[in-house]
């Protein structure tokens, strides 16, 4: 009976976080799996019925629901790439010391504090296809001789809110790099220039495996936020045109707050969490993070 008492001892104090997460997070999990098997329209609520799987066959029956996937990977792709490679860039400028790099560093950190939504504004007007200041800029670099509709353009729309996304994430790459570079031995890169390796091979061989865990965890949580993010693009395009810059995310936005079709949108946001939790795993097992540093 002691014994037992003593296991259970922690999970006791954390009871007051556990209450918190299942009033927080449990019941809205919940109430958004009934919805999804739900005939659940706002516009009709002395009409709600249960629904089956209909739910989920009119996800798959969608005509749209081919274009939203591959937008949503490219998307995702294409975004996470460039936000690890300039935030390791980033990371790598700042982690020697120089004169001013505090003032540096807190410029360079601001975008990570902004919200989406100041985000998405600024892009807008940027982009703008009639006054905005890049077609302004382009035309004047003699780059281009006639102004373009960056949001009205089904090529281009989706890129241009890839890039304010960019700029806005790269600063959370820089932070958690810099501090993983920081925190690298440097007895082992020492011992490894005293061994005679250049500094191409320090890197990928010393440091790249200390900071391993850092890339891992840091790539998977940037992963789930750029997939889930929906402001900047509701902001900026409204997934326009035709649906040419809408994700999975925003396409459920769109629906539930547009079409006020809740059940439907539960059901896309059911299979999203799925595909989300069936990525996860196969990145930690892909990753080896349980590994990650044990091969320096």
């Amino acid at each position: 009976m002691k014994n037992l008492l003593k296991k259970l001892e922690p999970h006791l104090f954390m009871t007051p976080g556990y209450l918190i997460l299942l009033v927080f997070m449990g019941y809205p999990l919940l109430n958004c799996i009934r919805l999804a098997f739900s005939n659940y329209k706002v516009t009709r609520l002395d009409d709600v019925t249960f629904a089956g799987f209909a739910n989920f066959r009119r996800i798959f029956e969608d005509p749209q629901i081919g274009m939203i996937t591959l937008n949503t990977l490219k998307f995702v792709v294409i975004t996470l790439a460039l936000q690890l490679i300039l935030g390791f860039i980033l990371a790598l400028a700042l982690k020697k010391p120089f004169r001013g790099r505090g003032i540096y560093q807190g410029i360079v950190f601001l975008p990570w504090a902004f919200s989406g939504f100041l985000v998405g504004l600024t892009f807008q007007w940027m982009f703008n296809g009639e006054y905005g200041p890049v077609n302004d800029l382009l035309l004047k670099a003699g780059l281009i001789h006639g102004k373009i509709s960056f949001l009205g353009n089904p090529k281009l729309a989706l890129y241009t809110v890839v890039a304010a996304l960019v700029w806005q994430g790269i600063p959370f790459f820089g932070i958690m790099l810099l501090a993983a570079l920081q925190s690298v031995s440097e007895e082992l890169i020492e011992a490894a220039k005293i061994d005679g390796a250049k500094s191409i091979q320090r890197f990928v061989h010393v440091t790249l495996p200390c900071i391993k865990p850092t890339i891992v965890s840091t790539v998977l949580l940037r992963t789930i936020w750029i997939f889930n993010n929906a402001d900047i693009i509701y902001i900026m395009t409204g997934g326009g045109p035709a649906n040419s810059s809408d994700t999975l995310s925003s396409y459920m936005f769109i629906k539930a707050y547009s079409t006020l079709d809740f059940g439907f949108a539960s059901a896309l946001g059911v299979v999203f969490m799925l595909g989300l939790t069936a990525y996860i795993i196969t990145f930690i097992k892909a990753a080896k993070y349980n590994q990650a540093g044990d091969d320096v």
